[in-house]
């Protein structure tokens, strides 16, 4: 499954960087070696994996997270996506290679929030929090 299929294709054309995928246990060691031996995927990681590496929540994920290169698309099949609908470059969301997001805070942040963003730790969504309690009035 391809988080990225929303019908707004004209940067992404459906394709991401991440993708789950769902199957039986039996089939759960072929599968990652053959998506592992696929040029462009960076890792495949199972379920307890990725929720522990990535703070994702373990029961809404299939049993096999692929994630792929930052010169990889991961996509269903060349018929699936209408790739002459992207206007200026393909883009990709989910991999690892989108994740470093600027946060940047119009005041100053206490020593709690300066530490933890010093730490390397913060998120995305910690933004929110960061902004609503973190900064010095």
């Amino acid at each position: 499954i391809l988080p990225i299929t929303d019908p707004y294709v004209v940067h992404h054309g459906a394709l991401g960087s991440y993708a789950t995928v769902y199957l039986d246990d039996a089939h759960t060691a072929r599968a990652t070696a053959i998506l592992r031996a696929i040029p462009g995927v960076e890792q495949v990681l199972s379920r307890e994996q990725a929720a522990a590496t990535y703070q994702l929540p373990a029961d809404r994920i299939g049993e096999l997270v692929v994630l792929a290169d930052q010169d990889t698309v991961l996509g269903r099949t060349p018929d699936w996506h209408e790739l002459a609908d992207v206007a200026k470059g393909l883009r990709s969301h989910g991999g690892l290679h989108e994740g470093v997001v600027p946060m940047i805070c119009n005041r100053p942040l206490t020593d709690q929030y300066a530490e933890r963003l010093a730490s390397g730790q913060a998120r995305n969504w910690d933004l929110f929090d960061f902004l609503c309690n973190g900064i010095i009035a």
